[in-house]
């Protein structure tokens, strides 16, 4: 839970944008470069928030410090049997899947929208199976990713619905790239 106490001491500091960005597997970077320092990393896991307009930041005392996001607030993997985000946060109850048209695996959970880490995909897709219980095959998730018609596909019971990119973040309720 991100600390907003130093904002009654200096509320007039101003924010700053397009610093801090979070890659497609997790990472935070700073002005493009990755951050390596395990400390600043956890300092900005335990800070990292969103605003009522959909706008993810860290809080960084009483400044915040607004990310880009490659494509979702959350990137997921998985961790002894359960999905973890990018913070450490547990992702929760998965509550939809979506493969998008650019081959991304999404995950709809009680913690939000994320992404699931491009090295997680062989395992997942790996998992998938037709209703019947056969192994989904390539052709057919291939056919969900581009929106034609396919064999529905499940995964874990949940089945794999097709979305497109472009629209996920209207569709969950969040800004890529906050701007003042």
């Amino acid at each position: 839970m991100a600390d907003f106490s130093a904002i009654a001491k200096w509320p007039n500091v101003p924010a700053c944008y397009e610093w801090l960005s979070l890659d497609r597997r997790g990472q935070w970077r700073l002005q493009g470069e990755p951050v390596t320092h395990r400390g600043l990393i956890d300092f900005m896991n335990r800070q990292y928030t969103h605003d009522a307009n959909g706008r993810w930041f860290v809080q960084n005392g009483p400044q915040r410090v607004f990310v880009d996001l490659a494509i979702t607030p959350w990137v997921f993997r998985r961790e002894e049997g359960a999905f973890v985000a990018h913070t450490g946060e547990a992702a929760g109850k998965v509550l939809a899947l979506y493969l998008d048209d650019e081959g991304s695996v999404l995950l709809e959970t009680t913690l939000g929208i994320g992404l699931l880490d491009d090295r997680e995909l062989d395992g997942f897709f790996s998992a998938c199976q037709l209703a019947d219980g056969r192994p989904a095959d390539e052709a057919g998730l291939l056919r969900l990713m581009h929106g034609g018609p396919a064999a529905a596909v499940l995964h874990e019971g949940l089945p794999l619905q097709p979305a497109a990119a472009v629209d996920l973040a209207k569709r969950f309720d969040f800004e890529p790239r906050p701007r003042p």
